[in-house]
């Protein structure tokens, strides 16, 4: 690797893994990307490896592969210190890092709001290790529920794309199991999906939330708005309205805020739910030489929703200014292209919405095509990072045998 600005990645999602690849190659540039995990994954397929209808295999990507490929650095670890007086970073495995630039990638979990019980009594799924425990979690439920003769009664709280994506790949994983099925779901699961608001969905437009309400009641699944919930224990959920709703298994997929480890950049700007204020290039407002993308960052000039699509561009984005910055040039300001939104349930039906007024989906077909569109999305970001033709083989395979979850039947 080529001396020269110390770059200083922390977290390889999607905007941390976009900026590196973009930046690792630079010859004026010696880049090093952290992360707690040894593999890279697309976060919006967190629901499907929650419901062991996506394998590991191909779809997490180790970070020694891909730091030898585009020319970084990676190192396994957690942030516990930044000092930004020194520019230097403490990790947990006792390593110091120094930087002259650091970008701020560490994503975002869902937000408890401080409610009780809800730490200690559910289960989430702001990381591959949260899905990898919560189908664990999953599968022994369904076993236990078998033997026993009783239904399996599980509630998520939050109805957006993610709580909802989850319920229905929860059905999907039971349908495709070897030796269970639709029959067998119908008979087992007891699912409610609750959300505090008044329709699921909310960023979609209400056709699309009324249509996903219909299609997950004729899951099976009790769709609860406007409910509240003000506690949580081994038993359930406490609505604040009085009500008690059962549930064995239990999962908080509602609200977002910024990963805790922002909180060790002390004296910076930070929004409501803990986000990094930035400006149009990317920079926190009071240190120009921290950056900050993706789910923890937050453009005061234009907010942006936390997703997928806009950590990948301001990643991009950084590929291009950074070099620019350290070179003494302004950039361009960052100018985020909105390509809509896609909410697929399981196989069972999609919707995108292209902007705010316009969305399609709804039926086979153009439920497919969400769907298509849905996964489109992951497959352009896996080739941009392992290339066209391993990306493609791994497409084809997937179709041509379609994973059947284990849930030991």
């Amino acid at each position: 690797m080529s001396a020269g600005a110390r770059v200083l990645v922390l977290g390889g999602g999607v905007g941390g893994l976009e900026a590196a690849a973009a930046l690792g190659r630079r010859q004026n540039i010696s880049l090093t990307l952290v992360d707690r995990s040894p593999v890279h994954y697309w976060k919006p397929a967190l629901h499907e490896f929650a419901a062991g209808t996506m394998q590991h295999q191909g779809n997490c990507i180790p970070f020694k592969d891909t730091a030898a490929k585009f020319g970084f650095t990676f190192v396994q670890g957690s942030p516990v210190a930044v000092n930004r007086e020194n520019k230097t970073i403490s990790l947990d495995t006792g390593a110091t890092l120094p930087y002259d630039y650091l970008v701020v990638a560490l994503g975002s979990r869902a937000n408890d709001f401080g409610i009780p019980g809800i730490v200690d009594h559910c289960m989430f799924i702001d990381s591959l290790n949260d899905a990898d425990a919560l189908f664990a979690t999953f599968r022994e439920a369904v076993q236990k529920a078998r033997a026993a003769g009783e239904k399996l009664s599980v509630g998520i709280v939050g109805g957006g794309a993610t709580g909802v994506q989850l319920i229905a790949e929860l059905c999907k994983s039971i349908d495709d199991a070897r030796g269970l099925g639709p029959a067998v779901r119908k008979s087992l699961l007891n699912a409610v999906l609750i959300e505090t608001g008044p329709r699921i969905l909310p960023a979609f437009p209400e056709a699309v939330s009324t249509a996903a309400t219909q299609q997950l009641e004729k899951l099976g699944i009790s769709v609860r708005t406007e409910a509240m919930v003000v506690g949580a224990d081994e038993t359930g959920f406490s609505l604040k309205s009085g009500e008690h709703i059962p549930a064995s298994l239990r999962v908080w997929a509602a609200g977002v805020r910024a990963s805790d480890a922002t909180n060790l950049l002390e004296g910076l700007e930070r929004g409501r739910s803990g986000q990094l204020g930035v400006t149009t290039t990317l920079q926190t407002t009071q240190d120009p030489a921290v950056f900050a993308i993706g789910d923890c960052a937050r453009i005061d000039a234009a907010p942006i929703a936390p997703t997928a699509q806009a950590a990948r561009q301001e990643g991009q984005y950084l590929g291009r200014a950074l070099p620019e910055i350290i070179a003494g040039r302004a950039p361009a300001p960052f100018a985020y292209n909105d390509r809509g939104a896609v909410v697929a349930l399981g196989d069972y039906n999609g919707w995108g919405m292209l902007d705010a007024k316009r969305s399609f989906g709804g039926g086979l077909l153009s439920g497919l095509a969400a769907r298509l569109i849905h996964e489109g999305l992951y497959r352009q970001h896996l080739a941009g990072i392992l290339g066209l033709a391993p990306t493609a083989c791994s497409t084809v395979r997937e179709h041509l045998s379609p994973v059947k979850p284990d849930l030991g039947a």
